[in-house]
């Protein structure tokens, strides 16, 4: 045998020996599963609950009427002072993550404010015309209950933080309380003021369902895997509707219907609150 087949035979026996040493020594190789769609998936249930506050809380131009039994009609007129005290809010809800960027929940929102205005006008007046006076409505509180629909698109996360914008609707139960006031009389006895007690006088507070709308804006942020951290900015819109009655001696001498009415409640409102997920 040549040398060159020797060295030929020689290289095709040690080449066979390492393939199977290296088959023996290696271990089998395993196919990766294959994955479809993103590895985590955020789709799920979450409950939240906020507290706001609001910055600024206007009624618009309430009106009242006044009464006059002698014509047996009622004149519309608006209040000299009208304002609105802000206060604090409170909301929950449950709500349903789509998927990373849309979401949409319910909540349950309560709020309560005071009303505080002034009005004169000439009502001690009677039938000799030698009485003058007037009548000043001083304070009412109301409080509103809101349910509402919301959706909301996730703009994605960024440095931990997540903006977002959002809208909803549905309706507020709104109930104003009694009127506290003072009324006054300048004629000479006065038990005599149009034979009424404007010092007693009382004028019930109306309550009402009406239509709300809201806008939102804001951001959150991962405190653990499913607990997020939201602030957030809401402007919302409640509908018009009643405010107070007439009192009892106006009704008495015919008057009827209502006799307050608000111009409805524009919110400008900051809340901060955590949502929480299930999954």
């Amino acid at each position: 045998m040549s040398v060159a087949l020797r060295l030929a035979f020689a290289s095709l026996l040690i080449a066979s020996v390492t393939t199977q040493a290296l088959a023996v020594d290696l271990p089998p190789m395993v196919d990766a599963p294959e994955i479809d769609g993103p590895i985590s998936d955020p789709a799920g249930w979450y409950f939240r609950g906020d507290i706001g506050y609001n910055l600024k809380l206007d009624a618009g131009d309430p009106t009242y009427k006044t009464y006059d039994a002698t014509t047996q009609t009622s004149t519309t007129s608006g209040f000299d002072k009208s304002r609105m005290d802000r206060d604090a809010t409170f909301s929950t809800g449950v709500g349903y993550q789509f998927n990373d960027f849309l979401r949409s929940d319910v909540t349950l929102d309560y709020f309560k404010a005071t009303h505080n205005g002034k009005t004169g006008w000439s009502q001690c007046t009677v039938a000799n015309e030698s009485a003058t006076g007037y009548c000043r409505y001083d304070s009412q509180s109301v409080s509103a209950l809101s349910t509402l629909a919301n959706a909301y698109v996730d703009l994605g996360t960024y440095w931990g933080l997540t903006p977002y914008a959002g809208a909803g609707a549905g309706v507020s139960y709104v109930k104003w309380s009694d009127v506290s006031g003072k009324r006054g009389c300048a004629y000479a006895d006065k038990s005599d003021c149009g034979g009424l007690d404007y010092s007693h006088s009382k004028e019930n507070g109306e309550d009402s369902w009406r239509f709300t709308y809201a806008l939102m804006a804001g951001a959150s942020y991962d405190i653990t895997d499913r607990m997020k951290l939201d602030l957030g900015y809401r402007f919302s819109q409640i509908g018009s509707g009643d405010m107070f009655s007439f009192n009892d001696h106006d009704e008495f001498n015919g008057a009827f219907g209502t006799k307050g009415k608000d111009d409805g409640f524009t919110r400008h409102e900051i809340r901060m609150g955590v949502r929480v997920t299930g999954w």
